[in-house]
């Protein structure tokens, strides 16, 4: 029987840490217990004893990677005036754009488009469960009457298709002059076209 995971023993964190840097380096795709025990310094079993199977491996590998990508939020200061949302798309950009993060990124795109092909298996919900993230991140950086329009929402989710899609086009490129470019371009002009926009 696997190890409660609302109570995990410090050998599991430890291996699962483990595990994380391992799966930053070769991603999931092809993940096998052997290879990864081996590298580890554990075994299949005791994986198997902690993490119930490959699948609960998985699924505590992208818990722990989406753990990660929401660090972004420690950039961004929620507790004053809203920054709005080219403010908050400049500095989740460049958080995105660091170099450091590329491994992560590159994980997060791996098991954001398995979740959309195989949606039963340990990447069910992930892709959806990442879009609220970022939403809800963007909304809690907009003055209140923009968050709660449906202008708001349309704002927010354009924020972040322009923000998903210059990340895919970086990851494919590591040209990060003209994907960090063309995202400053396209804030500004979300940021004039809501500053135009008549008030609800």
């Amino acid at each position: 029987m696997p190890q409660q995971a609302t109570n995990p023993s410090a050998r599991q964190v430890e291996l699962l840490e483990a595990a994380y840097r391992y799966a930053l380096v070769h991603g999931l795709a092809d993940l096998s217990l052997r290879p990864l025990a081996t590298s580890i310094g554990s075994s299949p079993r005791v994986l198997m004893f902690l993490f119930g199977n490959k699948d609960g491996l998985v699924r505590a590998l992208l818990a722990r990677a989406r753990t990660d990508e929401l660090t972004v939020l420690e950039s961004l200061d929620t507790t004053g005036p809203p920054l709005g949302l080219d403010t908050a798309g400049e500095r989740i950009w460049a958080w995105l754009a660091a170099e450091e993060h590329r491994p992560l990124l590159r994980l997060w795109a791996e098991a954001y488009a398995r979740s959309l092909v195989e949606p039963d298996g340990p990447w069910a919900g992930f892709a959806r469960a990442t879009v609220n993230d970022w939403l809800a991140v963007l909304a809690a950086c907009q003055p209140e009457p923009e968050r709660d329009s449906e202008a708001g929402v349309v704002s927010r989710t354009l924020t972040l298709a322009v923000l998903r899609g210059a990340l895919l086009d970086l990851l494919a490129t590591d040209d990060a002059p003209r994907t960090t470019a063309a995202v400053h371009h396209q804030l500004a002009n979300l940021s004039i076209a809501t500053a135009q926009r008549p008030p609800a």
